[in-house]
């Protein structure tokens, strides 16, 4: 493995710190609750070793959510993890050795192509087009496989544009991996987040396909570190079991408790938080539609978009992201986060209050003007 630290990660906001931000437009997620706020008391908890493959309340939820019984899944199907970046971790580990190919799409959330260049695996990329669409084209996806291919990898609703593919596209990029004796790895971290009806759980499409997901972003509690991935390969899961195994023996009581009494109240939750996210993207759509110097293809799921300055307006894009910070104290995620041209830039809109939505837009608009060369 050679390791190295990933833009987005080494100038998160946490990182560069939170008390020099007024206006936080950075974070992929709602905002973060407390335990009060959960109304959670784990006083009498016993703090002993857990279930190696994580709490089985948890995992029951996990499992109805993911189609149940009638979509094959159950208990067995589901593995805890530290966060849905430990399952895109185990995932990589799992299936990849240096030199194995896999197929991935980018831009993308940096763990699902960062820890494949750690193992040194070969990398195809599917390049979303802004001109496009964002789509994800299944034929064009699949025209990167190759024998060598162990997994295909896709994110959706996708970080960070918040674009969908829909069901039949998603069915037939199944059906195609199926044919190609691969793998499909979907990251739907959003997907309970999606504007319309959400896409069936990937993994019960096929036994060929992993599903990943966390309670970090739709639920705003990333402190507690819980994901999952789901799977109804038992060999493979056998495996996933053994690599986090080797990695941390079993989860946090503490977090995967959590997890389950915040995930029995989630019909609840989505629907406090659904009107919430609908809101707050009227708040971006209204500004998009009232700036001229920008561009973007609309989100159709998530919490997240990724307008760009138009390529013709002349600007200084290191001065504007210099203004940015610097005079209006605003932070947004920079297209090189995802190794795109830094005129893109990554907008959360479900975590700043509505206030902090507007005025860090308005600075995004002031800090293009101060930075116009003409």
């Amino acid at each position: 493995m050679k390791y190295r630290r990933m833009p987005i990660e080494e100038e998160s906001p946490e990182q560069f710190g939170y008390e020099r931000i007024r206006y936080n437009l950075t974070e992929s997620s709602v905002r973060d609750r407390s335990l009060a706020d959960l109304g959670i008391e784990l006083r009498d908890l016993l703090l002993f070793y857990g279930d190696h493959a994580g709490n089985e309340g948890f995992r029951d939820l996990v499992a109805e959510q993911s189609g149940g019984e009638a979509g094959g899944v159950t208990r067995d199907h589901v593995l805890v993890t530290a966060g849905a970046a430990q399952a895109l971790f185990i995932v990589a580990t799992s299936l990849l050795d240096k030199g194995d190919h896999l197929v991935v799409i980018r831009p993308n959330y940096a763990t699902n192509i960062e820890t494949p260049r750690a193992i040194e695996a070969d990398v195809s990329f599917l390049d979303l087009a802004f001109d496009d669409g964002f789509r994800i084209d299944p034929e064009k996806l699949m025209a990167l496989v190759t024998p060598r291919t162990k997994y295909v990898s896709v994110t959706l609703p996708h970080n960070p544009t918040g674009v969908m593919m829909g069901e039949a596209d998603l069915r037939s990029l199944v059906g195609r991996v199926e044919s190609a004796g691969c793998r499909l790895l979907v990251d739907e971290t959003y997907r309970e987040m999606t504007f319309g009806e959400p896409l069936p759980v990937a993994a019960t499409l096929s036994e060929r396909a992993i599903s990943v997901s966390s309670l970090s972003k739709t639920y705003g509690i990333p402190g507690i570190r819980t994901g999952w991935l789901v799977c109804r390969d038992a060999a493979l899961m056998k495996t996933f079991l053994a690599a986090k195994e080797q990695i941390g023996i079993c989860g946090s009581v503490v977090d995967e408790e959590i997890a389950a009494r915040a995930f029995a109240r989630r019909e609840a939750w989505l629907a406090e938080l659904r009107p919430l996210i609908a809101a707050r993207l009227q708040v971006v759509k209204d500004w998009m539609a009232g700036e001229e110097m920008m561009e973007w293809v609309e989100p159709s799921g998530g919490v997240v978009c990724f307008p760009r300055i138009k390529p013709e307006v002349p600007v200084d894009v290191d001065e504007f992201y210099r203004v940015l910070g610097e005079v209006h104290g605003a932070y947004v995620g920079p297209g090189h986060w995802f190794e795109q041209d830094r005129r893109h830039m990554r907008i959360g809109y479900a975590w700043p209050l509505p206030e902090e939505l507007e005025g860090g837009l308005a600075a995004v608009s002031g800090s293009i003007r101060a930075a116009l060369t003409l």
